[in-house]
């Protein structure tokens, strides 16, 4: 046994550290110790020791003793917040120091008025090493006075003792596209708090957060590619670090959704409110694209009514009774909707429920509630303050996405809040053919919309990013968000037409114009009903030109749709569902039994094409990291992630050939090959785990993205056994223009000329040797681009799901003469708008006859297609 003996390093007044104003220390999460209420300002050292740490706010260090205690200063609470402003450091870490050196000097005054509270506490970070304690208690005098007299007993050898030093992780490098937000941030909380006993902290730079907080580690503004390390210190460290530093890595559980682009004329990563446009008709108020789509109906405001609350409370342990179990009540509510959610596989919902069962425990968000009940106040008053000052802090970051998780913080805080007070959080009731406005919708409000009356919304806060336009998306809900602050004195029940896609929000429209937009969206119902009753009829010209319509799929969920939307199999299945929102990566039986199950549920004799994992670029893994790249989308992604890891190629393949039955168009395609090389690497790794298995190889194509390969689509034509040409990408690596520039983004127009070029150059080579080409990008679904995509000699168009019956109904009224003439033009115009005009509007094309029989007519021009 050893004894130390502690001096006041203030001059005051002593306080238990249970008693004091922060969950944190009261709880004894970091050590068990003392707390001073300072009458003086310059920290000193209680006994003679090394500095082992010195936080770069300036307001905190720790010392090391010869006898092992890691004895820990913290002055005042949520002082961090100052940023070092008040405080002056008079030492250095690896500094030796005798009792009674200045450690900190501190701006008494200053610190007082902003800052919680100015309560010192001086704890033992390793409290287990302590056997007995005698505290002090009264008052102190610096220098003077005992404060802490302590018996050590000695650490165990070898073993994890926590007189070890903190231990450091090496540096993470961050892999989350959107960096530490919301719901990754929830999840390291979560694992941090699985660690009792230990101290752990996140470091970026000279920055720290307490890692259980989700709002300090948000406030951290972690981005993408920044380098962190966790800190721990306590008997669990080495395993704390070890886990945490596992989870960061592997991206902390981040599902990695990449945001909708805004308008043109507004910058995506700029806050909303900052980039905000404004319109110089009255009649017309601009916001951002916060989900597309047109409506047509009256405005209607939602105002939240404020809740009151008490502001003196009925005593200190009552009040943090009545918070405990408000909270509880909260995390119980909010795991329901988040069951609710998963039951109905609608897994981004359910995260960001997820993410607010965090939010609502925050230690952050307790601190300053609990600091304001130990003052006397009610937990209502306390908890309204804590989430006022929180999301305050959020929405002031400049981190876009950070900002709008102010949000978040609001809707769980007015969760609580009623169950505080016992008010009843109202079930808003809409008016028929509402738009809504309101200064911010939560989350909560808008999961639970009612869409048979809610025609749309715009909110003045928020952006295409947050929580509330994921779900107005999710919910096919047309919204707009960052939207002129004169549309909140706009009255109840004035005319509107919401365009989301163009970003306007159009007051007092003329009756001609309400009753032509209705009039256009009860001909498009019309229209999408007769597609969809002759949906199963075959996609043949009026001249018998037939040409498949397959879909593009992302699960089993879509599979199973396709026949009932009249797919005649599936051009695209994008493998990334079985490797998002996961930790690692899914094994071969797992992903048999996906691709198994999807090609039965397609059950029709068309073909099913499985293209291998396309990541990298727009689109990262949590749990595959790529280093950061000044050009993404020209560095590590597609086919080349395959490659650089080839066991995660052959595992995908070796699923993939065990899922393909005999008899079935089942085929392999790889995204983003550009070089003959690429094509011949990833068929030989192919044919090797085929032969392992002893399976036969099946049909191998190519996704056509980059304009190379369409170059040399006849040299690729003689190794590859088809091609599936992937628009999107290869319309903005043609024409240099990333298609998520919120500048560039209306030029990324795949009906530009010199994009059709490449298109015809790869028909040309794939048909000089028999093999089938296809379109799975956007274009093929875009009615101008349909019939000059059928022109130019495609054979199979895969489109989304919806857009199935009614490609399938304007192929059926063209005629294969007139859209090679189209196309040829189409070849020769100098822009996508001559391209466009040439095509006029789609949906004045002729009817195809009814009554006749599509499929007895003779096919004209049908491809000899060698596979597939």
């Amino acid at each position: 046994m050893a004894t130390l003996r502690l001096l006041a390093p203030l001059s005051g007044q002593i306080w238990p550290i249970e008693r004091i104003p922060d969950p944190v220390f009261a709880q004894k999460m970091v050590g068990d110790g003392i707390s001073i209420d300072p009458v003086d300002a310059v920290l000193m050292a209680p006994c003679d020791g090394e500095v082992m740490t010195l936080h770069a706010a300036g307001h905190a260090v720790t010392l090391r003793t010869a006898e092992g205690a890691e004895v820990l200063m913290h002055i005042g609470i949520d002082t961090v917040a100052l940023k070092g402003q008040g405080f002056t450091a008079k030492v250095k870490v690896g500094d030796r120091v005798q009792t009674g050196t200045p450690l900190i000097e501190f701006d008494l005054d200053f610190i007082a008025t902003h800052a919680r509270s100015v309560l010192t506490q001086v704890v033992i970070a390793n409290s287990d090493r302590v056997e007995r304690w005698e505290k002090a208690s009264g008052s102190v005098v610096a220098g003077r006075d005992l404060l802490l007299t302590l018996e050590l007993h000695a650490a165990a050898e070898g073993g994890e003792g926590s007189d070890a030093a903190p231990v450091t992780s090496e540096a993470i490098l961050i892999p989350n596209a959107s960096g530490l937000h919301a719901r990754p941030a929830a999840v390291i909380a979560n694992v941090a708090k699985s660690f009792h006993g230990t101290a752990i902290r996140l470091q970026v730079g000279d920055r720290q957060a307490n890692a259980r907080s989700v709002t300090s580690i948000m406030a951290l503004e972690v981005a993408r590619g920044d380098k962190v390390h966790v800190i721990a210190s306590g008997e669990k460290a080495d395993a704390a670090v070890a886990r945490l530093s596992e989870v960061l890595a592997q991206g902390s559980g981040d599902e990695s959704s990449a945001p909708a682009p805004a308008p043109a004329s507004v910058s995506a990563s700029a806050p909303a409110e900052a980039s905000r446009r404004k319109s110089e008709d009255p009649d017309v108020l601009l916001g951002v694209t916060a989900s597309p789509g047109l409506a047509v109906g009256e405005v209607f405001q939602v105002k939240h009514t404020e809740i009151a609350v008490a502001e003196e409370g009925d005593g200190v342990d009552d009040e943090r009774r009545h918070l405990s179990a408000a909270i509880e009540t909260a995390k119980g509510q909010l795991g329901a909707i988040r069951a609710q959610l998963h039951a109905k596989s609608d897994a981004a919902k359910a995260a960001i429920f997820a993410a607010h069962e965090e939010l609502v425990s925050d230690p952050d968000l307790l601190e300053i509630a609990e600091s304001a009940i130990s003052k006397g106040k009610s937990a209502a008053f306390a908890w309204r303050a804590a989430v006022n000052t929180h999301a305050n802090r959020l929405a002031a970051l400049r981190n876009e996405l950070l900002a709008q998780r102010a949000n978040d913080v609001r809707d769980v805080g007015r969760r609580v809040l009623a169950l505080l007070t016992g008010a009843e959080l109202p079930r808003l009731e809409y008016p028929q053919n509402a738009i809504l406005i309101a200064e911010d919708l939560t989350p909560s409000d808008t999961a639970s919309l009612d869409r048979t009356r809610v025609m749309g919304f715009c909110t003045v806060r928020g952006g295409a990013t947050s929580h509330v336009a994921i779900l107005a998306r999710s919910l096919g809900l047309p919204a707009l968000a960052g939207t002129e602050p004169a549309v909140l004195d706009v009255p109840n029940g004035t005319a509107a037409i919401l365009d989301a896609g163009k970003g306007t929000l159009r007051l007092h429209p003329g009756a001609e114009e309400i009753t032509r937009i209705r009039a256009a969206q009860d001909r498009a119902e019309l229209k999408r009903e007769e597609d969809q009753a002759h949906a199963h009829e075959p996609a043949i010209t009026q001249d018998g030109h037939r040409i498949e319509v397959a879909a593009n799929i992302g699960g089993l969920k879509d599979a199973k749709k396709i026949a009932g939307l009249g797919g005649e199999g599936v051009g695209l299945l994008r493998s990334e569902f079985l490797f998002m929102e996961r930790a690692d990566a899914p094994t071969e039986d797992q992903q048999y039994e996906s691709y198994r199950a999807i090609i039965e549920a397609v059950g029709t004799d068309g073909p099913v094409i499985i293209r291998t994992l396309d990541v990298g670029g727009d689109k990262p893994l949590s749990y595959l990291p790529i280093p950061k790249e000044d050009n993404p989308f020209l560095g590590e992604r597609g086919v080349r992630v395959g490659l650089d890891r080839p066991e995660l190629l052959r595992t995908q393949l070796r699923a993939i050939l065990r899922a393909a039955p005999a008899g079935k168009r089942v085929s392999v395609m790889f995204p983003m090959i550009a070089t003959l090389g690429e094509l011949r690497e990833v068929k030989a790794i192919m044919a090797e785990e085929a032969e392992r298995l002893g399976l036969p190889t099946i049909p191998t194509g190519i996704m056509v993205e980059v304009p190379a390969a369409a170059v040399m689509a006849a040299q690729f034509a003689r190794e590859a056994d088809f091609f599936s040409i992937g628009t999107n990408d290869l319309t903005q690596y043609t024409l240099a223009m990333d298609r998520g520039h919120p500048k560039l983004a209306p030029k990324v127009d795949g009906l530009n000329p010199a994009v059709l070029q490449l298109i015809a150059l790869t028909v040309q080579g794939a048909h000089g040797e028999d093999r089938f080409v296809g379109i799975c990008g956007g274009l093929a679904s875009d009615p101008h681009a349909v019939p000059i995509l059928i022109g130019l000699g495609v054979d199979e168009l895969s489109v989304s799901l919806p857009s199935i019956p009614a490609v399938k109904a304007q192929i059926r009224s063209l005629n294969l003469e007139e859209c090679r003439v189209l196309a040829q033009k189409a070849l020769a115009a100098g822009s996508p708008e001559e391209v466009r005009a040439l095509v006029g509007d789609p949906d004045e094309r002729p009817a195809p006859p009814r009554g006749a029989n599509p499929s007895a007519a003779p096919l004209a021009c049908e491809p000899t297609l060698a596979v597939h």
